[in-house]
């Protein structure tokens, strides 16, 4: 059986520098899974490296903050730019996917945006990898501090207020949400490499 590493590109957008803080966190928890490898691809420009990065990956995790309701412009510039990969014989299929994505308002409809990620990956053949954690901070008892403190399965999501900056927003909790949903997607990618190995 190959020893190949699981590649996995986290292509996401930053506007301010909190979602690259949450795409970080996503990508260590992909590498802390033995024969996992986490890559950030940032999705400011478009070049031949970047397409041929996530050409060459297991699995994609999108990332974008939520701006109105949606993923940012630049991020849709990505995914409207990713029909060329579609239009080649469907060039993604059978990756591993997932999203995560980071609001000013606590809610600020960022399930919008991931609801956007997972029909991209569906219109790309993708198999779509969400969040197996139960909600956090559901409960009296609970605390800010959980995991999947904000409740979603979708996809990870993060909150940073807006008078935040980068260094002090998201807080922990949201990256180690976001950690986690890196490493499940790296464990779930390692199994599929197996079983093809072993098909």
């Amino acid at each position: 059986m190959s020893n190949r590493s699981a590649r996995i590109a986290v292509a996401y957008h930053s506007g301010y520098g909190h979602t690259a803080k949450q795409a970080e966190a996503v990508a260590a928890g992909a590498s802390a899974v033995p024969g996992a490898v986490g890559e950030l691809v940032p999705l400011d420009e478009l070049t031949d490296e970047v397409w041929e990065k996530l050409a060459a990956a297991d699995a994609i995790i999108f990332g974008a903050p939520t701006y109105m309701g949606s993923p940012s412009a630049v991020f849709k510039a990505f995914a409207e730019a990713s029909a060329a990969v579609w239009a080649d014989n469907l060039g993604w299929r059978d990756k591993i996917a997932a999203g995560f994505t980071n609001s000013k308002a606590m809610s600020g409809d960022k399930l919008n945006s991931l609801v956007d990620f997972a029909v991209l990956a569906a219109q790309h053949g993708m198999i779509w990898v969400g969040l197996d954690l139960y909600p956090g901070w559901s409960a009296s008892t609970a605390s800010i501090e959980d995991l999947n403190r904000l409740g979603s399965w979708l996809g990870a999501m993060a909150h940073s207020d807006q008078d935040l900056s980068a260094e002090k927003a998201p807080p922990e909790t949201d990256l180690r949400t976001a950690n986690a949903l890196g490493t499940r997607v790296a464990t779930v990618t390692m199994r599929q490499i197996r079983g093809s190995l072993a098909a």
